[in-house]
């Protein structure tokens, strides 16, 4: 390219956009602690008392909150603000998506929420996601959960998707489905059909890069029945009010582009992002995705 065009040489990336690089032997970590440290100051949370977990388990709010109305454009300005630090903290995907849901008409109660997500980055300013050069050909691997009628205002149920690459968080994912599941095996299987759409995109990108025939992405699911359900085609009471896009999952295994598997609940790595976690719990799932206290 220096042939081709003028241009200067600034040596290995190490800063861009918020997002810091740090480039070793052992792999390369991205974390975004500056851009951290300056929403704090920014949100007037600067010096406040950490927390361990950004929201506690179980806990629900809703749009028909009774509190006292807060500043909406402040609020606004605060939650947009943590949207930009979920490209680097799978973490922090399922707390600041529920805290967004509220930014039309936000109130004391979803600011004490927002408060706690705050409270949380303080503690844990240096988070980042590593990733390792490892050996081989790193496969991927994603993980799907949800959580049934998760969306108390209504109930809708809540997807999770999380695709590692040679044990790698790369792409992570939390909404609220676009229909009103009617089971637990329902729910699931839609946040399958999300991940594996997600997961044969990625491979397809990946043969691009390597020259190579696409291999088959393994997708990890907590639930027996969607599973039984992804396997076979017969139309039953479970299955026949279902849209017919979401049946696209049986047909990639049909044609062996993805293959499901069953992980227990214990080992789904997609927890994390279908509901508040305790410390413990969630310490576990955030280095089993690769994320780890990038050095300062």
């Amino acid at each position: 390219m220096q042939k081709l065009f003028k241009m200067s040489d600034l040596g290995l990336l190490s800063f861009y956009l918020g997002i810091e690089v740090k480039q070793t032997e052992d792999g390369i970590v991205i974390s975004q602690s500056a851009y951290a440290r300056k929403l704090l100051e920014k949100s007037g949370m600067a010096g406040c008392k950490p927390c361990h977990i950004p929201m506690e388990p179980r806990f629900k709010l809703s749009k028909e909150s009774t509190a006292p109305p807060v500043d909406a454009t402040e609020y606004r300005s605060v939650v947009g603000s943590l949207r930009y630090l979920v490209h680097m903290r799978p973490d922090l995907t399922f707390s600041v998506g529920y805290v967004s849901r509220f930014m039309e008409a936000p109130t004391e109660e979803h600011r004490t929420a927002v408060k706690h997500i705050l409270r949380y980055i303080a503690g844990t300013l240096h988070l980042g996601c590593k990733y390792g050069r490892g050996d081989g050909e790193p496969e991927l691997t994603g993980y799907s959960d949800s959580d049934l009628g998760g969306d108390v205002d209504t109930r809708k149920s809540i997807s999770e998707t999380l695709i590692l690459l040679g044990g790698g968080v790369i792409t992570w994912q939390s909404q609220k489905q676009k229909i009103v599941a009617l089971s637990s095996c329902e729910s699931e299987y839609v946040a399958a059909t999300t991940v594996a759409c997600q997961g044969i995109w990625l491979a397809r990108l990946l043969g691009e890069f390597r020259e190579k025939e696409e291999k088959t992405v393994r997708l990890k699911v907590d639930n027996k029945s969607a599973i039984s359900l992804a396997k076979n085609p017969v139309m039953h009471d479970r299955s026949k009010h279902i849209e017919l896009r979401y049946h696209f999952i049986r047909d990639c295994m049909e044609t062996k582009k993805i293959e499901l598997e069953y992980v227990a609940t214990e080992f789904q790595l997609a927890d994390m992002l279908t509901k508040p976690l305790g410390r413990v719990r969630l310490q576990l799932l955030r280095s089993s995705i690769g994320m780890i206290e990038a050095t300062p």
